[in-house]
Formats: structure tokens, sequence, C-alpha cells
């Protein structure tokens, strides 16, 4: 090589250098490599990577910056990403500016294929748009009584009768897996008003479920590759890419004639209408088709996008909720405690009998505050989806003082939020599900919405909150008044590093019957109605 090169090489060095050091130094969070940036991190804690950025952030005071790739004229913008939990930072983010932080370009990118222009993976028009007709469905009465419905059957109908088989026979359940079935078989039904039975005796292979788990797990590969690479795979038909198209096509297929035939059933004169002259079907898919004209493809998406909303979030957050409970058996014991009160209550009887004879109204399962607490704190820990982020249209300030650009992303850690001693003091790490109960037990106190996020918050927060904590009171109130689970031995409870916060392993429980002996002696014991409320926890 020419002396000159080498100057020009030895000079193009030094001018890097220069820059990167600069960079560097305006960067807060974990160590940046040059032309690598934070990807040697990234690759580093890949297996414990939520716990990684909850220690980022509390040696950072709750936010940091950070660039993926340590490029001119990359690093700066696409490249950088700003992750923080602070509560003023998030409420700054998905409420006060919200407009100047959508999802973005590249999470639609991602999703498009899947989910197409559906309410979770849309913005501006197209969002607001179906977030109002939504909106609209998810407070109506009739769909939680549809809801109810479906959580019911399948609750008494397939779930128990596999726990009870397996404290008959004295074997272990993946209690991950039966959720998930559960609460897919759920969402089916509330979505578009068909039961794939994932959950049917035998826990048989459903087409339609397997070709929307690997659509997911396809979908979400696209994550872990630049864009440019998993784009030209799909352009070239290759790896998971091929995978993707196929499930998509078989997803779209199902679809497609579950609406045809919808259409045909909510036609004038179909003979589908119930005495009153209402149609029967009480679906989400059916209530869109009722509400406007939408195309096929649009409706496809609108089922599509409530079943990935709606299936794993709440059976990842009751996997570890049971994980939690079988290790925390005070808690349990006031759970267990609380709904044979309500029982007790609502039904006039102390007769576990009469208890366990049907499923839960709606005024028991409100009665049970300390469950909904347990769920919270569970989602407070281990929140179903860990992390998010959004898009940077323009220039901006974050309340605490930091800068970001257009073009970059800011990354907001909804596991770290709930970690934090500055946010939830010195015991932040401790599963107390009486933070969220008032001084005396008796109501469900929820915390600002900014510091825990579980549920999303500002215009985009979940429309389904109400709708999960349901199920999840429903699921759970059911399952731990009939039976003690216990981590199977030697099994390992690790998290899955993915969108959605899964069980690596799943969850291995050993199913014991429920005693109610000793709940039943201590109610009747009690000075009842004068002493406390019937629905009060043991003390």
């Amino acid at each position: 090589m020419e002396v000159g090169t080498w100057a020009v090489v030895v000079a193009a060095a030094a001018a890097y250098l220069a820059w990167f050091w600069r960079l560097s130094r305006g960067l807060s969070g974990p160590r940046v490599w040059p032309v690598l940036g934070s990807l040697p991190g990234l690759v580093q804690h890949a297996e414990d990577m939520h716990e990684w950025i909850v220690g980022n952030l509390r040696r950072t005071g709750g936010t940091y910056q950070t660039c993926i790739f340590a490029v001119p004229g990359v690093a700066r913008r696409g490249g950088l990403v700003t992750v923080t939990c602070d509560p003023r930072n998030l409420e700054h983010v998905l409420k006060a500016r919200f407009d100047n932080y959508p999802k973005g370009p590249f999470w639609h990118a991602v999703f498009r294929d899947l989910l197409g222009d559906g309410i979770f993976n849309s913005d501006g028009d197209t969002w607001v748009a179906q977030r109002k007709t939504a909106a609209l469905e998810f407070t109506t009465r009739t769909l939680r009584t549809a809801m109810s419905r479906w959580v019911s059957r399948s609750i008494h109908l397939r779930l128990l009768p596999i726990l009870e088989e397996a404290a008959t026979e004295k074997t272990h359940v993946d209690l991950q897996d039966l959720l998930l079935r559960l609460t897919f078989d759920n969402i089916c039904g509330l979505a578009f008003g068909k039961d794939p039975e994932t959950l049917a005796p035998g826990l048989p292979e459903n087409a339609f479920a397997s070709a929307f788990d690997r659509a997911t797990e396809a979908t979400l590969n696209r994550f872990i590759f630049p864009e440019c690479l998993w784009r030209c795979k799909k352009w070239l038909g290759l790896g998971m890419e091929t995978t993707l198209a196929r499930s998509v096509a078989h997803v779209d297929e199902y679809l497609a004639a579950v609406i045809k035939a919808r259409k045909l059933e909510l036609a004038p004169g179909s003979g589908r209408c119930d005495a009153a002259g209402a149609v029967a079907h009480d679906d989400l898919l059916s209530r869109f088709m009722r509400k406007g004209s939408y195309s096929d493809e649009s409706l496809q998406h609108v089922a599509l996008n409530f079943i990935l909303a709606g299936r794993d979030t709440s059976s990842v957050a009751l996997s570890w909720f049971f994980w939690l409970v079988s290790t925390h058996p005070d808690v349990e014991r006031k759970i267990v405690c609380e709904l044979c009160a309500a029982l007790a209550a609502s039904r006039g009887s102390h007769d576990p009998a009469l208890w366990l004879a049907s499923p839960f109204t709606f005024e028991e399962i409100d009665r049970l505050v300390y469950l909904k607490a347990a769920l919270s704190e569970t989602l407070r820990l281990y929140p179903s989806v860990p992390e998010d982020s959004k898009h940077v249209v323009a220039d901006d300030y974050l309340p605490d003082g930091t800068f970001v650009p257009a073009g970059s992303s800011v990354t907001y850690s909804i596991y770290s939020a709930g970690r934090m001693k500055t946010v939830w003091g010195d015991d932040c790490l401790e599963f107390r599900p009486e933070r969220w109960l008032s001084a005396d037990g008796a109501r469900f106190e929820p915390h600002d919405s900014y510091r825990f996020v579980a549920f999303n918050a500002g215009p985009r927060i979940c429309l389904g909150k109400d709708l999960a904590y349901l199920q999840m009171k429903n699921i759970a109130g059911s399952v731990l008044l009939r039976h003690r689970l216990a981590v199977a031995p030697g099994h390992r409870v690790e998290q899955k590093m993915s969108l959605t916060l899964f069980m690596k392993h799943g969850l291995r429980m050993e199913v014991h019957q429920r005693d109610l002996a000793p709940v039943i002696d201590e109610l009747r014991g009690a000075d009842a109605a004068a002493a406390r409320p019937a629905t009060a926890p043991c003390a």
C-alpha cells in the first residue's frame, strides 16, 4: 500500500475515533463499541435481557441512551435508542406528546404481513377509526357476558377435568401450555365466534392454531435481524420468511371462510336471528361487520389483532401468578379464604359442594379484591409485555431533560418500571399484594398508570383491561378453590427472551386436591357479619 493511501486510512481512522469518542461521552448507558455500538452487550445478555436493562436503569437514574450501530449518519438518528422507565417520561411519551411517538415504520414493517393495518399495528387516522369502533364495543355488558360464557365453559369443561385427572393420577402438568390453550380458545370465541378446541381432551393439534403460532414466531424472528436482511430473505423465499408466508396464507384462508360464512349468517332473511329480531352472534368480528363497511382483508386483520393481543398476555400473566402463589403460601391462604367468604356470602352456605357446583357470577368475581391485588402485583413484577418502543417523529426533550432526536426510538421498560425503589419503595422486589389495597384491606386501590404500565397508558391504554381481569380472576379462583399447586421437583422457572414474558421451560406443576375444611372452620368460628366484611381475606 502506498504512503498516500496509508495516510488517508490513518486520517479516516483518527477522524472516526475522534467522532466515536465524542459520541460515547454523550451516551450514559452500557458500554458502546466502535462500529458495533451496543450489540456486543445485547448479545452477551441475550438470556437475561430484562434484568440487564433493570440494572442499567438503576445505575443511570431511570433513563439512558445507547446506539445500536456506531456509524456516522446513523448513530444519532435511526441507531440511537433512549431507554427509560421514569414515570414522567412515560406520561410524556404515551400521553402528553402522543402524536410525536407512534409505533413507527419499523414496527409496522415487521408485523405488516401478519397484522396488516390492524389496531395494534397502525398509527394515525387508521388507528383512530378502529379504536373508536373497538372502544364502543368494549364498554358493552354483552361483550363482558360473552367473555364470561366462553371462559366459564373452557374452565369447567376442559381445564378443571385435566387438573382433576392429574391430581388423581399424581402426574405433572405444563400449566403454561394449558393456559395458552385455554386463552387461545377463549379469544378465538370472543374474536370471531369459533372454538378451535385446543384444550379438548388429549390436547389435539389444531391447524389454525399451529399456523398462527408459526406465523407469530416467524414474525418475531424479524426483530433479530436488520430490516434489509429479512426483506432480502423474504424476496428470495428463504428461512423463516418462507414459514411466515405459508402460515399467514393458512391463517388467511381459515379466516376468509369464517368471514364468508358470517356474512351469510348476518344477512337479512338468513333466519339466524333470535326471537327479538337481533342477530345471535356477539363476537367482535360480527360487531365490526354491523358497524361499517369493512373489506374482508380488514376484517381478518381485526380478528388477528385481537387474538394476538388477547391470548399470550393473559396466559403468561396467569403462569407467573400461579408460580408466585405456589411459593408464597400466606398469599395463597388469603386468596382461598377470600374465595370461600365470597361464595358463603352469596350462596348462603358453608357447603363446598354448593360452591363448586357452578361457575362464579359477576358479583362474586367483583368481590375478589385480594385476588385482583395479587394479579396486579404479579403484573407489576412480571408484565406480559416487558418492553415496548416508540418512534420519534420530531426532535423533543423528555421531562428529565434527555434530548431525543427525530428518527431515533424510545424504549420504555415496563419490566423495569415495576422494580425501581424510587417508585415502589425498598420492598419493590417483594411479592406483596397488600400494596394494592386500602388500609382496611376492603378496597382495591389502583396505582398511577405511568408507574404501573402493564396495560399500557394514555390513548393506547388496553381496551380489554377489565375483560382481562375478569378472565384471570375467573381462572385463578376456579383453580385455587379446588387445587393446591406446587412446582414439580427439578423444574427450573426461567424467563424466555421474547416480546412476551413466557417461561422458557414451561411451568411443570404438581396438582393436589384442596382441603377446604380448615377455611370453613375459620369462617364458621368468626362472628360473621358483625366481625368483618364477608369478603375480607383471613387475617
